[in-house]
């Protein structure tokens, strides 16, 4: 069994090179797992350690823990169908060619620029993504938006008769049993991202549209700890919870039903980022899986050798969860 020693070290490399103030992560081993944190929860305004229980904003790891899972609840209650028309839920939106498939995969085309978009208010926002523009892209390449996921955001809406984020706390969260998972999370128990108007953001979703959207943003604005993503990827990995295990084939190259497949197509191994320095990768033909979160935008949002090294980092795991020559 893997022991992930070199995918360990690589991360504390980040740390040590001051690639990142600080990393929580852990790996699982079909039913043995490991965490560890190491560095600093923040640099600015002072130095202050990571404890090991803070809240790291998930950004775009939101999707696929909490709109993503309740989505597929909906597929399985048969509530909704993948090739229903966005327009049946949705009828402001223009295009009836565009489908749920084409949102949970990012291949529906919708793509644009927002003039002013944030100085949009909730409804107003709301209504200039759903008047975007489908591009010549639509069914045939994969472009990672949020648009995609906050339109099921809105198609959620439809069914529950409540914003997205209160449905994912009553329908994922809380069964799921992720204790201290929210969108509205305690700042002093939140690491900081960065600077917006010289105001340092903790506890506030580093997301502008999950700020402008609030509790009806299905793209992002989740806070969580290293326990409670390593439970949802230990819950990933169990056939029996219906609404996070599912049949993740590829249905277009290279992804998924929300998630990213690495590092071949194969479907064994799912993967997604978020912005701010959070990434999760569940192998499920070798039943591992790696959390990492870190603050990577901290002090400031351009850091573009820590996305170099993240892809060496998975790149670390995927060939060590092959490997049978040691045990935790």
């Amino acid at each position: 069994m893997a022991n992930f020693e070199e995918t360990k070290a690589q991360i504390i490399d980040l740390v040590n090179k001051r690639i990142v103030p600080g990393a929580s992560f852990g790996f699982i081993n079909s039913a043995q797992t490991q965490k560890f944190i190491y560095g600093n929860k923040e640099w600015v305004p002072e130095i202050k350690p990571l404890k090991g229980d803070e809240l790291h904003d998930l950004a775009s790891l939101t999707k696929i823990m909490g709109t993503v899972p309740l989505i597929l609840k909906m597929l399985d209650e048969k509530l909704i169908d993948l090739h229903d028309p966005i327009k049946k839920y949705l009828p402001e939106f223009s295009d009836d060619r565009v489908e749920l498939f084409h949102l949970i995969t990012h291949t529906s085309g919708i793509h644009g620029y927002i003039p002013n978009r944030d100085a949009l208010n909730t409804d107003e926002l709301i209504h200039a993504l759903l008047k975007l523009p489908v591009t010549d892209t639509f069914n045939k390449k994969v472009v990672y938006t949020d648009t995609g996921l906050i339109f099921l955001g809105l198609v959620i809406e439809k069914f529950y008769k409540m914003p997205v984020q209160d449905a994912i706390m009553k329908y994922i969260v809380e069964p799921e049993g992720l204790k201290d998972a929210t969108f509205e999370p305690a700042p002093e128990r939140c690491v900081p991202t960065y600077e917006v108007d010289g105001q340092m953001l903790q506890g506030i979703a580093n997301d502008p549209k999950a700020r402008q959207l609030g509790k009806h943003c299905g793209s992002a604005g989740m806070f969580a700890t290293l326990d409670d993503v390593m439970k949802f990827a230990q819950d990933m990995l169990k056939p029996d919870k219906k609404f996070l295990y599912h049949n993740f084939t590829t249905l277009n190259p290279g992804r998924s039903l929300g998630w990213d497949v690495k590092p071949d197509g194969s479907g064994h191994v799912l993967f997604h980022t978020g912005y701010t320095g959070e990434f999760l990768a569940v192998d499920y033909k070798h039943q591992t899986a790696m959390v990492v979160m870190t603050n990577r935008v901290h002090p400031i949002q351009t850091n573009q050798l820590f996305l170099e090294r993240r892809e060496t980092i998975l790149q670390s795991f995927l060939d060590e969860s092959c490997s049978d020559s040691s045990e935790f």
